[in-house]
């Protein structure tokens, strides 16, 4: 064994085990936390591959973007502290019978395939890679670039909406004013 294929699997262990766990834990904030470790290992495999621009929008896009405004939603809509409820036993049952089926029929794909090892040298740099990101033409994808970004933003102005809705007047639970009630003992 290799100390490259030794890594691979020190990196491939960290994004499963980290994405088990995103997906296993019962506290909402945790699970944004291990999402946020399993995609740092995507990354890391994205380095170990030198592609380091692809790394690095992993890193921007993913990391920066995506996990942030999940926990920026969390945060949001006051959820941080609470416990998911847990599952049913059926659909803890089916879910890992789904995920037994899974990986056998993958096994199975690749075993039948016989994949053969094709490695192609990268012949790309950040500049040509850059002007088919922004590119208009048949290969570009500025089209899918302004989705995307229209979308983030639909979630972020849904987070904000979310965040902002008044709150119930009235005593809170607890018996503590809110931020609309005045207190009635103060002297002037």
């Amino acid at each position: 064994m290799t100390a490259s294929q030794i890594i691979f699997y020190i990196i491939s262990a960290f994004i499963l085990g980290t994405g088990i766990l995103s997906v296993t834990t019962r506290k909402i904030f945790r699970a944004a936390i291990w999402l946020l470790f399993s995609l740092i290992g995507v990354a890391a495999l994205y380095f170990w591959m030198e592609v380091e621009f692809i790394a690095a929008v992993q890193i921007i896009v993913y990391v920066g973007g995506i996990v942030v405004l999940i926990i920026f939603s969390i945060f949001l809509t006051q959820q941080s502290g609470k416990k998911m409820p847990k599952p049913p036993m059926v659909r803890t049952i089916t879910g890992l019978l789904a995920i037994l089926s899974g990986f056998t029929l993958t096994y199975l794909l690749i075993y039948q395939y016989g994949f053969t090892s094709t490695v192609k040298n990268f012949d790309y740099d950040v500049r040509k890679i850059g002007s088919q990101m922004l590119g208009t033409g048949e290969r570009g994808y500025a089209l899918p670039f302004e989705v995307v970004s229209i979308l983030l933003l639909a979630a972020m102005v849904g987070c904000i909406v979310i965040a902002l809705k008044a709150a119930p007047s009235g005593p809170s639970p607890k018996g503590k004013a809110t931020d609309t009630q005045q207190p009635t003992n103060l002297k002037n």
